[in-house]
C-alpha cells in the first residue's frame, strides 16, 4: 500500500528550532544556564523540591541507585515487563533484579507480590508507570514503609500522569523521566530524576558530573561518577517542549480515544486497562491480542503491517527471557506467566501527536483485517 504511517514521532515546532539556535550562540553549551532553567521549570512541574537533569533516563535510574548506595549483594524488586533498564540499573551497581510478575489488567507490577519478594537483602522497589499508567502505589509505598525500603519510580514514559491526584515520579523517595524521541516531551536524549530530598539531589548532581561537588575544583573528585550531563543545547529544546506540554497530552490522548472507539468492541483485541485513581499521559497505544492467538500469530500481524507502511512493533519482551538474564540467573519460560502471556501478545501501533483520525481509521482497519 501507498501510506507510511511512522510509529512515532517528535514534534517540534520552530519554538524548539529557535530555542537550540539561541544556545548555539552562546558560549555555554554544558553545565551553562540552560541546565538549571530547565530543572527549577521541570521540578515545578512535577511539584517536587528538586529536578536533577542527566543523559538518559537509564543514567537516572543508575544515579539513583549510586546515590541511595545499592550494591554488591543488594536486591531491588522490579517488574520483568518493561524496558530492559529498568532491571539493568541494578546490575551496573552488583545488585540484582528481583522480578515480580505483573497485574494481567494494568500490566504493571502486582503489588499483591511484592511482599512475598522482600527478603534480607532487599533494599529497594523500583515500580515502573508501564505506557504512563502510574502503578499502583499505595500498597507499593506501604510495603516499602513495613520493610525500610527505598522507592525509585520509573516514570520515564509517564510524563504528566497522576495518581490520586499527585504527579507521576513524585510519590516515592524519587522518579526518573526519560526524553527520547517518542516520548511526551523530547530532548533528542535525555533524562530528569525528581525528589524532594536535598541530600539526594546534591549526590545525583556530583555523581553525573564525574563525582564532583557542585562548588568543588573541576579536577576534584570526592566520589566516583559518570559523565551523565546534559547539554544545555538538550535543555533549551526540553524547557520549549514544556512549555507546550499540555497541548501535546491532549493531542496524545485524542488519538487515544480515537483508537479505544474504534476498538472497544473488538473481542480479539484487550486493551490496558486504567486503574481507577490514574489520570494517564499516553506514551503508546498498545493491544494484546486474545489468548485465541500466539506469538507466531502476532509476529505474523507485525510483518504483515509493516508491509503496508504501518509502523508498529512489539511492547515489551520479557526482561527475564533476555539471553544474559537467563545465562546469569537461570530463568526459564513459564516463571512470570502473566508477563511472558501478554508480552508474546502485545502489538504498538502508531501513537503521536499528529496522528490523524484518517490514519487510524486505516491501521484499526487493517488490524482487523488481518485479525
Amino acid at each position: 500500500m501507498s501510506q507510511s504511517i511512522p510509529l512515532a514521532r517528535p514534534n517540534i515546532t520552530q519554538a524548539e528550532i529557535d530555542a537550540v539556535v539561541s544556545v548555539l550562540r552562546t558560549p555555554h553549551l554544558s553545565l551553562g544556564p540552560k541546565l538549571a532553567e530547565f530543572e527549577k521549570a521541570f521540578a515545578r512541574y512535577c511539584g517536587t523540591k528538586e529536578a536533577v537533569a542527566c543523559s538518559s533516563g537509564t543514567a537516572g535510574l543508575h544515579l539513583l541507585i549510586q546515590a541511595i548506595e545499592i550494591g554488591l549483594g543488594d536486591e531491588v524488586i522490579t517488574t520483568p515487563f518493561s524496558f530492559v533498564a529498568s532491571a539493568n540499573c541494578a546490575l551496573m551497581a552488583g545488585a540484582k533484579p528481583v522480578f515480580v510478575d505483573i497485574d494481567p489488567k494494568t500490566w504493571n507490577i502486582d503489588p499483591d507480590l511484592i511482599e512475598a519478594a522482600v527478603a534480607g537483602q532487599t533494599k529497594a522497589i523500583i515500580p515502573v508507570d508501564v505506557f504512563g499508567q502510574v502503578a499502583d502505589m499505595d500498597p507499593i509505598l506501604a510495603v516499602a514503609r513495613r520493610h525500610q525500603l527505598g522507592v525509585i519510580e520509573d516514570s520515564c514514559e509517564a510524563l504528566g500522569s497522576r495518581y490520586r491526584g499527585k504527579p507521576a515520579g513524585s510519590l516515592g523517595d524519587a522518579g526518573v523521566f526519560g526524553f527520547y524521541p517518542n516520548k511526551q516531551i523530547t530532548t533528542g536524549e535525555g533524562g530528569m530524576i525528581v525528589t524532594d530530598h536535598a541530600d539526594l539531589a546534591r549526590l545525583c548532581r556530583s555523581i553525573r558530573n564525574q563525582g564532583r561537588e557542585t562548588n568543588g575544583g573541576w579536577l576534584a573528585h570526592p566520589r566516583l561518577g559518570y559523565n551523565y550531563r546534559i547539554s544545555d543545547i538538550n535543555c533549551a529544546l526540553g524547557i520549549a517542549q514544556l512549555g507546550r506540554i499540555d497541548e501535546m497530552i491532549a493531542a496524545r490522548r485524542h488519538v487515544q480515544s480515537l483508537y479505544q472507539q474504534r476498538l472497544a468492541d473488538e473481542p480479539r483485541v484487550q486493551l490496558q486497562k486504567v486503574h481507577p485513581e490514574v489520570d494517564v499521559s499516553w506514551f503508546v497505544f498498545v493491544v494484546r491480542l486474545s489468548d485465541e492467538y500466539d506469538q507466531a500469530d502476532r509476529d505474523r500481524i507485525l510483518r504483515e503491517l509493516g508491509a503496508r507502511g504501518i509502523g508498529c512493533s512489539n511492547y515489551f519482551a520479557p526482561i527475564h527471557l533476555q539471553p544474559f538474564y537467563v545465562e546469569r540467573f537461570g530463568y526459564q519460560p513459564g516463571d512470570f506467566p502473566v508477563c511472558e502471556a501478554l508480552a508474546a501478545r502485545t502489538i504498538a501501533l502508531p501513537f503521536h501527536h499528529e496522528l490523524a483520525e484518517k490514519d487510524v481509521d486505516i491501521i484499526c482497519g487493517e488490524l482487523r483485517r488481518l485479525l
